[in-house]
Parts: structure tokens; sequence; C-alpha cells
């Protein structure tokens, strides 16, 4: 699969977090517009920016050239107001999708942040690239609170390659959020739409999301992806249900301490 990539000089890139980040995150940040990794399930193909966009989701790539100096200048000014700043990075992209190993746009964010650092970062990724930058985490989390947070989608690869069929194996990424952990940075797994089984001494958070609570419209985005269908031609129809997330609850609250486990819309684990 081509990519059409595009470097872009942004306005800013801090956006305030509003709907299912409006649990003690103050801030998004997304370093590229667009995403590799193209998972059919993303509720970004059914958001505006890929709406108008003329490309198909998956298929371009805007690389946001100027993202550290924006965050620099950003953060200065929420300083002097002596606003709160907990950011979700990243909510609509990937921070560690293929173009970030020659762009190093999030890897200079983090170099950045050192500097001038967040009250709370949380890295969302499927990414094993970030392998690549725990030593600058490990220097960030001497500055602020960190965690960063691992999409595992299934403990299957033949279920991974059904709904994420260009994003890296599951092993891969256990491998890595293992060597992060071990690392001493908080960890965590985020659990969607699948859930696997193998989290054991690898993650200090597991956070629940599903397509019908996570797509930021109730599910309706899921709905309009064909999300239904796909779940029912591969036989998986029983984990696409509106309550899935309780009896995953459930699940994990069983094998890991309570305290560990949460559904997406409650309130994140920033203390």
């Amino acid at each position: 699969m081509s990519i059409q990539l595009k470097q872009t000089v942004s306005r800013k890139i801090l956006t305030e977090a509003t709907g299912y980040l409006d649990v003690g995150f103050t801030h998004s940040l997304n370093p590229y517009s667009g995403c590799g990794f193209s998972c059919l399930y993303c509720y970004v193909r059914e958001m505006p920016i890929q709406k108008f966009k003329g490309h198909p989701w998956g298929e371009w790539v805007d690389i946001k050239t100027n993202a550290a100096e924006n965050y620099r200048n950003e953060i200065k000014k929420l300083r002097k107001k002596n606003n709160p700043v907990n950011i979700f990075m990243s909510s609509a992209t990937d921070p560690y999708q293929p173009i970030e190993r020659k762009a190093n746009i999030t890897r200079g964010l983090l170099e950045e942040m050192i500097e001038n650092p967040p009250d709370f970062l949380q890295i969302q990724t499927r990414g094993p690239l970030i392998e690549r930058d725990i030593e600058l985490i490990v220097k960030l989390k001497e500055k602020c609170k960190v965690l960063v947070s691992m999409t595992i989608e299934t403990d299957r690869e033949d279920v991974k390659r059904i709904f994420a069929p260009y994003a890296p194996g599951i092993k891969s990424r256990l491998k890595v959020l293992k060597e992060i952990h071990d690392a001493g940075i908080p960890t965590q797994a985020s659990i969607s739409p699948q859930f696997p089984k193998v989290l054991d001494r690898i993650v200090d958070h597991i956070w629940i999301d599903t397509l019908s609570i996570g797509d930021g419209a109730n599910g309706r985005r899921s709905e309009r992806l064909g999300m239904s269908k796909l779940f029912e031609e591969h036989g998986l129809s029983q984990w696409y249900q509106q309550d899935l997330h309780v009896k995953v609850e459930k699940y994990f609250k069983m094998h890991f301490p309570g305290e560990m486990v949460r559904v997406s819309k409650q309130e994140a684990f920033l203390e």
C-alpha cells in the first residue's frame, strides 16, 4: 500500500480535550494527520478530517514539521496562566506509525517535553517503534508523570489481521510493552475491540475500550464503517455487543486487582 506523504506547518499542536478524553486530560496532541496503520475500525475514518480529504484512510499522512516548536510556544503560554497540562498523545493518529522512523516528529516532541514538561503525558500507540525512545521517556518521567499505553486488540494474530492488517503484530507489541515496563515506565494495555490473556507482569493498568463506547459516537461511527457485518462474517458477533465492556471488565477483575482495571469514559489513570 502506497502512502501519500505531505509536510505541513500546523497552526497549533495542542487541542483542548473533549468527548471521551474529558476524563482528566486537558489536551490532545497529534504529531501527524492521517495514519499508515489503516485499521479498519478506526473511528477517524468517519471524522471530517477524513471525509473531506479525497484520499482513502491509511493512504495519506500529513507530517507536522513544526510540532515541537508549536508545543514549546503553547505550553509556555499555558504555564503563564498556571493551567494544568495533561496530554493524550494521540487521539486521531498513531505517534509511532511507520513514517515516524524517518520524520522523528514524536521524538522531537519528547525532547521538547523534557525541557518544558507537561504535568502528565499518556502516549497511546500500537507501534513497537516506541522502543527507540525508551531512554527519552525515562528522562521525561523524571520531570512529569508518564503513562505508555499500548493498544492490544486481541491475543490472536488471525483476528488482528481481520481488523488491522497493516498494524504491527501482537507479539512484537507485547515484547516492547514489557521492555518499557522493565525500564520503570508505567504501562497500560488498551483493550479494543477484542481482549487478550497475556498481560501479567507487563502492565500497571488495563483500559477497556470497545467499538460501541470508544468511537466517540456511541457506536454509530463503527456501524457506518460496517463493523457489525465484518464481525458477523468472521463468526465474531459475540464480540460486538453493546454491553461487551461490562463482561470484559468482569473478566479482567477476576484476574487482576480491581484498581488496575478501568473502562473507557471513566476517569483516566492520571494519578
